[in-house]
This record gives C-alpha cells, sequence and structure tokens, in this order.
C-alpha cells in the first residue's frame, strides 16, 4: 500500500467518524520560543488543550509535517530514527476519551483493506498501558478482545506523554507489531523493540507537567479544564509494515532516493548488512542519511526554510551538509543534490503536490547551497591541514578544541571531518573542548533569545497571568486610546501587588491599544495613566499567545493590580510605523512582479520612517529593476489606492490570491489586508488607510544577507523627503566645486577618482624606488657573522608591505650567491613593528631558515618557508632590537 494511499485511508476513517480534517501546518509554524520545528502532531493544538483557545471543532484529524533533530546522529542507524516524518494524529478536545480513542484505533489496523482499513493480523498486534492504567486495561481487554498477556504495564518514561516541555501530557497507551523472529527474541515490547515496533500512540491526555529534565524528572501541575485525546501513528513505520520493508528507509517514498544515491556511487545496498539496522554496513548508513537529509530538505526548503547560519537555516544546512558529506565518503565528488532533488521531489509529490509547482524556487536554493558547501570544503580542508602540520611541529597529539570550533563556527567546516583528516595525520581532536565551546554558543544564543521574548520573567508567570484572565483584547485597529484595567503586575520574581517610581515592570491589561512586535512590526510606545500613577511604556511583547504584556518603568506614583487606568499609544510613532509597513507590502508585491513568485518575504522590519524587507531569490537584483521596483512602488501612492483590511476563511483568502508568508501558521479566520487590487496579504498589522499617506518611498539599498536571501532598506514618508532634500543638497554642492550642471557631476567624480588612483600608483612606483634604492649598498655593507653574509637594516617608515619584502630580496640577490648570506628588514607602521627575512640557498645548506630566525626574532609568532618568512605585532620601539636579536641567532646557530 502506497504511502499516500495509507495517509487518505487515515483522514477518510476518521472523518466518517465525526473528525474535522485539519491540514498539516507548515514545519516551522509555531509560537513556542522552545521550539524550532513542529516535532509532534498535536503542536498546532496546544492552545487548545491548554484551555487557551476554543477550539472550533471537538474532533480533529491530521497528518502533520514534522521535524526532529536531536538525534541526527542516530539517522541511519536503527529502523526508526528520521529527522523529517509525518504523523498521522486524530485528536479529542474535551469530547470522547479513552473507551472512544481505543476502539477507533484498532478498528482502522484489523479492518481489512477491502474495506478501506489496513488489514493487519490482529494476533500480531501488542498493547502497552501506563502501571496503573486500569481503565485502558479493561477497555482493550474486556471490549475490545486483546488478550492479557499481549497488555503489558510500564512505566513513566515508556508510558508517560508530553512535549518534553512544559505543557500538555497525561498517561498513554502504545500498539506495537509483532514482526517475527527474525527480528529479535519473543516476549513482547518489554523485552525487544526491534521486534516488537511502535506503531500507534494513544495519549490520554488530562494533565499539565511543569518544567523538568528527562522523561520522568518533572512535576504535575494539575488537570486540564478538560479531558483530551492526542493520537500519534507515525507513517513512515505503517508503510514500512504495509509495504513489507525492514525500516522507514525502503519505503516508497525514500528508497527510489537511496537507490539513485547507491547507482550514482556505485554501492550495492543491503549486500554487507544484517536484517536488523543497527547491524547496518557503514555505506548503507550513509545511503539512508543521504535519503533522509535530502528528502528533509525538500521539505524545509518547501516550507520557506531558507540555509543560514542560525536557527531554522542553520539546522536546514546541517542537514544538507551532511547529505553532501555522506555522499562524498560514498565516492562521488560531483554535485549530487541536481541528481537526488528531483527523485525525492516525485516521492513526495502524490502527497504535496506544491513541491511540484515550487521546485524550480527549492532546487535553486539547494543546489547554490551544495556549491557552496563544496567551496567550504575546499577552504577548510587547507586551514585544516596547515593547522596539523603546526599542532605536529609544536609535537602536540591532539588538535586544539578551538581551532576545530573556529573550522566549524568561521568556515562552517564538519567536526565529524575535521574528526576523520586528523585521524588520518594521526592526530586527535580536543572533543570536550570543542562540544564545551558549542555549548557555551548555544547558552548565550538561548539566553538572549529567551531574554528578548521573555523579558527575564519565568514563562510560568505568564501562563498564569493568562489561565487567570484569558487572551488579551487588542483594540489598536480601531483606537489609540482606551480605558483599562490592569490585570497583573508581573517583575522578575513575578506577579506583584503594586510598583513604586523607578521599578521597571510588565503590565496586563484586561485590553489594549498597544501594539505588540509582530510580523515586523516594532511594538507601540506610550504612557499608561494608573490612579495617581504614571509608567511610560518601553516595549510590548507577546511571550505567549493571547497575552500581550507592556514592559514599562513607573515615572510617577505607584501602580496596582486591580485599578483602572487610561492606556494612550505614541500616535505619530504609530503613524510612522503604518505607513512603513504598508510600504513594505508593496515592495513585497512589487518585488514579485518583477523578479516571479520565488520572490517570497523572509523577513522585515516595520519601523517609524523606514523598512527593510528580506526575500528570498538565489541572484541579486540589478540596478534598473530596482529603480523600476521603485517607480512602481510610487506610481501606486500616487493613484491613492484604498487600504481595507478584513477578516474571512483561509479558503476565501486563497481564492481571492492573499499572499501568506512561508512558516506562518494561521487559523481558520485569517486577517487580509488589502491595497486597492494591487497587493493582498494575510497580515496582523497596523496600517495606512490610503495609499497616498505614504508620501513617498525611496529604496538606499540591496544586498545580500546570506545563501539565497537578499534585503533592501527604504525610507518612507517624511523620511524619505529629508533624505532625497540632503541629496539634492550634497549634488548641488559638488556641481558648484565641478563648476557643471548637475547631471554632469557622476561622470566629474568619476574623473577625479580614476586621477587619484593614477597618482596613487606613481606614488607607489616612486616610493619603491626610494626603498630599493640603497639595496647593492646595503648589500656590499655585509657584516660576517661566523661565515654568513648579514644585513640588517629598517626600511623607510611608513614602507608597504611589499616593498619591505621586495627589498629584502633586492639585498639577497646582490650577495655573491656562492656566500651563505641572510638579510633582515625591520619595518615601523602606524605604531608597530614588523620584521621579513631571507636567506640563499647557501646559507639554507648551513640549516639556516628565515621562518625559523622570523619566530626565534617573535618569540613564535610570524610565518614563512625556509627563503622568506615575516611577522609582526611588537611596538615600533623593538625594531631595532628584532634586527639584534635575529644576529645572534645566526651566530648561535
Amino acid at each position: 500500500m502506497k504511502t499516500a494511499e495509507i495517509k487518505r485511508r487515515y483522514l477518510a476513517h476518521f472523518e466518517a467518524n465525526g473528525h474535522t480534517v485539519v491540514p498539516s501546518a507548515p514545519l516551522p509554524a509555531i509560537s513556542d520560543p522552545n521550539l524550532l520545528f513542529i516535532n509532534a502532531g498535536m503542536v498546532q493544538f496546544v492552545p487548545y488543550f491548554l484551555g487557551q483557545q476554543t477550539p472550533p471543532y471537538q474532533r480533529a484529524v491530521s497528518v502533520q509535517k514534522c521535524i526532529r533533530t536531536p538525534d541526527i546522529d542516530e539517522v541511519g542507524k536503527t529502523s526508526r530514527h528520521g529527522t523529517f516524518f509525518q504523523m498521522n494524529g486524530n485528536f479529542s478536545f474535551g469530547d470522547y476519551f479513552k473507551e472512544g480513542a481505543i476502539p477507533l484505533a484498532w478498528d482502522l489496523l484489523t479492518r481489512s483493506a477491502a474495506d478501506g482499513g489496513f488489514g493487519i493480523d490482529a494476533d500480531r498486534l501488542w498493547v502497552t498501558i501506563y502501571l496503573d492504567d486500569d481503565e485502558a486495561h479493561d477497555i482493550w481487554h474486556r471490549k475490545v478482545g486483546v488478550p492479557a498477556e499481549r497488555i503489558v504495564r510500564l512505566g513513566k518514561g515508556p508510558n508517560f506523554w508530553s512535549m518534553g516541555i512544559p505543557g500538555p501530557c497525561g498517561p498513554c497507551s502504545e500498539i506495537f507489531i509483532d514482526r517475527g523472529p527474525a527480528y529479535g527474541r519473543e516476549g513482547g515490547p518489554a523485552v525487544d523493540d526491534d521486534r516488537y515496533m511502535e506503531l500507534w500512540n494513544l495519549v490520554f491526555m488530562q494533565y499539565e507537567r511543569g518544567p523538568g529534565t528527562g522523561k520522568e524528572d518533572y512535576p504535575i501541575l494539575g488537570e486540564l479544564p478538560a479531558k483530551n485525546i492526542d493520537t500519534g501513528m507515525g507513517l513512515e513505520r505503517m508503510a514500512s509494515v504495509l509495504q513489507g520493508v525492514d525500516n522507514l528507509y525502503e519505503i516508497d517514498e525514500v528508497r527510489p532516493i537511496l537507490d539513485r544515491a547507491a547507482e550514482l556511487t556505485g554501492k550495492r545496498y543491503g549486500a554487507q548488512s544484517g536484517q536488523v539496522a543497527s547491524e547496518s554496513h557503514p555505506d548503507d548508513v550513509r545511503l539512508r542519511v543521504v535519503a533522509d537529509h535530502v528528502r528533509t530538505s525538500l521539505m524545509l526548503i518547501g516550507d520557506g526554510v531558507v540555509p543560514t547560519n542560525e536557527g531554522r537555516g542553520y539546522v536546514l544546512r546541517r542537514i544538507m551538509r551532511r547529505s553532501i558529506r555522506a555522499m562524498r565518503l560514498l565516492g562521488w565528488q560531483g554535485p549530487a543534490l541536481p541528481e537526488l532533488l528531483p527523485v525525492a521531489r516525485d516521492c513526495m509529490a502524490p502527497s504535496y503536490p506544491e513541491l511540484a509547482t515550487e521546485f524550480e524556487r527549492i532546487s535553486q536554493y539547494a543546489y547554490a547551497e551544495e556549491d557552496a558547501f563544496l567551496s567550504t570544503l575546499r577552504a577548510g580542508t587547507t586551514i585544516l591541514d596547515t593547522a596539523i602540520a603546526e599542532t605536529k611541529s609544536a609535537g602536540k597529539p591532539a588538535l586544539s578544541g578551538d581551532k576545530a570550533f573556529q573550522l566549524h563556527d568561521t568556515y562552517g567546516f564538519p567536526i565529524d571531518l575535521t574528526l576523520e583528516i586528523a585521524a588520518e595525520q594521526g592526530l586527535t581532536v580536543d572533543a570536550d573542548g570543542f562540544r564545551r565551546l558549542m555549548a557555551d554558543q548555544r547558552s548565550r544564543a538561548k539566553a538572549d533569545a529567551q531574554a528578548r521574548k521573555t523579558g527575564h520573567v519565568d514563562l510560568s508567570a505568564y501562563r498564569s497571568a493568562l489561565d487567570e484572565g484569558g487572551p488579551v483584547e487588542f483594540t489598536g485597529y480601531t483606537e489609540v486610546s482606551r480605558e483599562s484595567r490592569v490585570r497583573t503586575v508581573l517583575s522578575a520574581g513575578g506577579a506583584v501587588q503594586a510598583a513604586g517610581e523607578g521599578e521597571l515592570v510588565e503590565l496586563v491589561l484586561d485590553a489594549t491599544p498597544f501594539y505588540a512586535e509582530g510580523g515586523g512590526q516594532q511594538p507601540d510606545l506610550g504612557l499608561i495613566s494608573v490612579g495617581g500613577g504614571q509608567v511610560e511604556v518601553l516595549d510590548v511583547q507577546q511571550p505567549i499567545p493571547g497575552l500581550i504584556v507592556h514592559r514599562a518603568r513607573v515615572v510617577r506614583g505607584e501602580v496596582r493590580t486591580g485599578e483602572t487606568g487610561f492606556a494612550e499609544i505614541d500616535i505619530t510613532r504609530r503613524k510612522a510605523i503604518s505607513r512603513s509597513h504598508t510600504a513594505t507590502h508593496l515592495v513585497h508585491q512589487t518585488m514579485r512582479n518583477f523578479l516571479g513568485e520565488s520572490a517570497t518575504q523572509a523577513g522585515s522590519l516595520n519601523a517609524p520612517g523606514r523598512l527593510r524587507f528580506d526575500f528570498n531569490t538565489p541572484t541579486g537584483v540589478s540596478p534598473s529593476v530596482l529603480a523600476d521596483v521603485e517607480q512602481q512602488v510610487n506610481e501606486v501612492l500616487l493613484a491613492d489606492l484604498e487600504v481595507n483590511a478584513f477578516i474571512t476563511s483561509q479558503e476565501e483568502a486563497r481564492r481571492l490570491g492573499a499572499m501568506a508568508l512561508f512558516g506562518e501558521k494561521y487559523g481558520e479566520e485569517v486577517r487580509v489586508v488589502e491595497v486597492g487590487d494591487y497587493a493582498r496579504e494575510l497580515c496582523g498589522g497596523t496600517h495606512v488607510s490610503r495609499s497616498g499617506q505614504l508620501g513617498l518611498v525611496k529604496i538606499l539599498s540591496e544586498a545580500s544577507i546570506g545563501s539565497g536571501v537578499r534585503r533592501v532598506e527604504a525610507l518612507v514618508g517624511i523620511d524619505a523627503f529629508r533624505f532625497l532634500a540632503k541629496e539634492h543638497l550634497l549634488v548641488s554642492r559638488l556641481a558648484e566645486l565641478y563648476r557643471v550642471p548637475s547631471e554632469q557631476v557622476a561622470d566629474r567624480v568619476e574623473q577625479t577618482v580614476a586621477q587619484l588612483r593614477d597618482a596613487e600608483k606613481e606614488l607607489e612606483k616612486l616610493r619603491a624606488q626610494m626603498v630599493l634604492g640603497g639595496a647593492a649598498a646595503l648589500a656590499a655593507q655585509a657584516k660576517d657573522v661566523r661565515g654568513t653574509a648579514y644585513v640588517g637594516t629598517e626600511a623607510p617608515e611608513g614602507a608597504a608591505g611589499n616593498d619591505v619584502r621586495t627589498l629584502a630580496q633586492e639585498i639577497r640577490g646582490k650577495i655573491d650567491p656562492a656566500r651563505p648570506a641572510v638579510v633582515a628588514v625591520a619595518a615601523r607602521s602606524g605604531g608597530k613593528a614588523s620584521l621579513v627575512v631571507a636567506v640563499n640557498a647557501a646559507a639554507k645548506s648551513r640549516g639556516l631558515s628565515a621562518a625559523v630566525l622570523v619566530k626565534a626574532a617573535l618569540s613564535g609568532r610570524g610565518g614563512g618557508n625556509a627563503d622568506l618568512a615575516q611577522g609582526g605585532g611588537l611596538p615600533a620601539t623593538e625594531a631595532p632590537n628584532l634586527l639584534i636579536t635575529v644576529e645572534k641567532a645566526i651566530a648561535e646557530a
């Protein structure tokens, strides 16, 4: 049974049993700061489970795209680890519970294929339940008919589910299939989890967990508002069972990629491996890594993620580079993705047809990333070779952790490749030091991101504020001030009753006109007057969905919980930001008009009077196209189109052609902002009422900010006018100085720059002649140091580095080549001293080395070879001492 058909049957089964089919959310479509990607089928439903939002349906079914990367190093080594997977799930929000979920799952698994089920023999299925869950045991045994000996009780680790972070949790019951004696020992899931493979996890979600580590070390905070059902059936695992293959890498959506990789590399998959994945030959593991990672890369780029050096983009980059590296280890030296990515597309398009229509965009990013990585491999290998040589010459057995970290962090060179190449040279790597530096970097990044999101207040305080008062109403679309009640006052220690003058606090109001930062739009600022006190709002955030938090300083009096006050935003700032936000929509649409549908937004900043717009495109934008974009945007402003915002369904928004941003999750109802018939986009931000209110948009720059991502910066409104006024004054002044019309200024400036360059070249020639003019005289005055002709001299102060090296070589060339000779030239420039040493062949035959002499003078610093070496960095006053030190080193050699 094909994977796409398994998916279809699953959705049809639950739809026929009263469930609403919910589309998969995009992989990065999450608002939880703890997660980079959706990693479980229930993630998009968390607000319903927690009671933060009212679900629009009581029963739901979905097949959710998921990414999990903590076990990335295990990919290919087992039958169950994969980075991308699809989770079939059915959900109940306060509707049915155990007695409904268990029979629904059993019916689909065991019903015949002819009747729309999966046709699995009931005698091959085992069940696990939580230790004291007698209710589940009774349903499985008495209602469903599973023999008691095939129902296994297990502890909290395997049979009590949570996402691994604070949130919903509960006991679970898992369904396993016996794959037969060839896969391991008899005795059920508690004995052998290779032979007995988990198919389905039924979570009876009724509790909320607190923070903790591991699968068991966390507190249960209490019951959820209602008992819910969350089940997860891995689509890939079910496909492996119904297609009669050993693991998820051999199903119809993955195996063709693996086969193509094997064909390219001349390998025969499975020829040297056992039946169990853990007994696999390294080549088979690498082929599985390639198949899994190429498919994952396709799905991530398809959902709008592009390779970068941070966050989700870094995860994608790492996955792509692991697949490319695996192909090289298998023997393929050419570009691999152009051969493999189209195969992955053909595998996945039956379930996700948008991958075929978007493939040109997807492949552009993927192929560009591979080209960049192949260059990184070449450059990184050169740097690593140098580091290995230095380590060996110092007599050290291990490459330092900071060098391995530098290769990884600065050059993107994989640590596994560093380990392998070092081992080939007989060295180890300080892996502990590397891991420590990586952990420090991650901790800093995580702390910084958490601080920006939560202001150092424990998330549990925010959850309590939300639980006690419900979501905060945002009224800023229609008003800029209002009376509001202070629901909660938060400080770094949590909720407080009052705060006095000078204190930094966070306020939660029952309703607010203040816009919380989001969607690229900066937050509103302003004042909140409460009783006899007043606070200045410095920032507005939404740390968890539904909770708007005002970060503020008490500037007068006192603010107390429960008091009613008056909230008023800075109207001038709001209007300027709104103009920038509308301008961003226009720039986005116009870029797509000129560059095509692939020019999708990858980020934005809407600030007072200025905007920053990031968009996906594999190549730069020419100045002529940029000028056309600017002109078309301003023509829309002149047309003074009406800007309209309205709420509608997702389906209707798509029908109207509204643009949605990659990686954003939208509810069933969405807000659409349209500028006449020119631009239409899903957006929660604030905007002007007519395009003419923007006044003017002036694009300042366009540049690359990463692989396949470009950035446009622009000014809007009065800021754009001020910029153009300054530009006009500057051009007028230059026209006055050159005594030419304004339109000729650029040509005259180019002529001036060309003349200056010519003059600099002439000066360089004169300076070089001055430096080299005394070379013959200096050579004639060479001092004899134990049979070696030695010239030690200082170059004229400020001499360029190339001139200093040329002088040393020129003096060396004027000494009789039969006579051993060493030339040392010290130089002073910018307050620092440098040294160049040149040695001729006769001196080298006596054991003298320029590199050794430079390092002797500079306490181990400097570099080069036996003929010519240099170094520097000492105070300028040390220049004479450098020459004396070289002479002493020659005498002692």
